[in-house]
């Protein structure tokens, strides 16, 4: 019988290849039992994978429609925000008004109010959240509402010389004492109508598109989340604190103010009641985008417990191999330690 011998060389060798084969069982064991998961899918579920690749792609596809509706319920919240300030605003500026109609307040009151509201009204419109203003329509980078008191202002010029060549005088000329209130309602009707309930609005007035945003709220859902600065409610509030603020002069006769101040007074009535539908349909969007995540986050959850079936691990058995792999590979390296300290020198004389 013959033997055959083993160097220490080759048992150093093979015990380097078992040291680096732990080593890697070492690095799946313990990230499954940091995860929860099997370390190599592929691996561990074999022709099954595809199942778990459908699932985790449908998942990501929810959780980023989940994301963007958190996004886009913040975008409506500032927006019904918004819209109740200017529906105040608006409330604030009637009120003044039916004090001016029942003689209660004089005309540089109900001036100043006029300007007060439209001021506020500017402001309300040209708010933005995150760099996006929310009035712009799909024009989110670009302020909807130019300033009408501002120097230069286009629509505050269009409003003036609309008023000069209809009547053929300014606003402060002393003729403007014999306006009539027939002849101040026909400037009304003609002139002034058009520049914010027609094409002058948009032309003068408003850089907001017609169109408003329309998000993807679920996998087969979208709704339009944005409000227009364009939406009539607001172009006839604009309407009548324009008027106001600059037709109640010294000059005008008090018969074409009175004139102005009723269809001011009509012109915010409708406004207010426009600007109420408004909310209604923003808080009717903020509804859906909020049933939707819900829904969605029901399926998420789904989606979450089916990988887990496929992909889930015991992260106590996980653990403890972390643990056995860890004690074998200690020993693994002391023993090659002694291994490389065995020399045939150590036996000569």
């Amino acid at each position: 019988m013959k033997a055959t011998g083993v160097s220490s060389a080759a048992i150093s060798n093979a015990l380097r290849y078992q040291q680096a084969k732990m080593q890697a069982d070492l690095v799946n064991a313990t990230k499954e039992s940091q995860t929860g998961k099997v370390a190599d899918v592929g691996l561990a579920l074999g022709n099954r994978t595809t199942q778990t690749v459908t699932f985790q792609r449908d998942l990501d596809r929810l959780n980023g429609i989940v994301d963007s509706n958190a996004l886009v319920g913040a975008r409506l919240t500032s927006t019904q925000d918004s819209l109740g300030q200017l529906a105040t605003t608006a409330q604030s500026f009637l009120s003044a008004l039916t004090s001016g109609v029942s003689g209660d307040s004089s005309t540089s009151i109900l001036k100043t109010a006029g300007a007060s509201a439209l001021q506020q009204m500017t402001g309300i419109l040209n708010t933005s959240v995150n760099g996006e203003y929310l009035f712009a329509g799909t024009n989110t980078d670009v302020k909807p509402i130019d300033d009408f008191n501002a120097a230069g202002s286009p629509a505050k010029a269009a409003f003036d010389a609309a008023f000069s060549s209809y009547f053929g005088f300014t606003q402060t000329d002393p003729a403007a004492a014999n306006i009539t209130a027939a002849q101040m309602d026909g400037f009304i009707t003609t002139q002034v109508e058009p520049q914010f309930l027609g094409a002058g609005w948009q032309a003068n007035w408003s850089s907001a598109t017609d169109d408003q945003i329309t998000s993807r709220i679920s996998l087969n859902e979208t709704t339009q989340t944005s409000v227009s600065a364009n939406e009539q409610g607001i172009r006839k509030l604009a309407m009548a604190a324009a008027m106001v603020s600059s037709m109640l002069t010294g000059n005008i006769s008090e018969a074409a103010q009175s004139a102005v101040v009723d269809r001011a007074q009509a012109l915010v009535g409708d406004a207010i009641g426009g600007i109420t539908q408004v909310r209604a349909e923003t808080g009717l969007a903020q509804q859906r985008v909020s049933d939707a995540s819900d829904r969605m986050k029901t399926q998420v959850d789904l989606f979450e417990k089916h990988i887990l079936d496929l992909e889930g691990v015991d992260p106590a058995e996980a653990a403890t191999r972390v643990a056995d792999l860890t004690q074998h590979i200690e020993t693994s390296f002391a023993l090659t330690a002694r291994l490389q300290q065995l020399s045939l020198l150590n036996y000569l004389t």
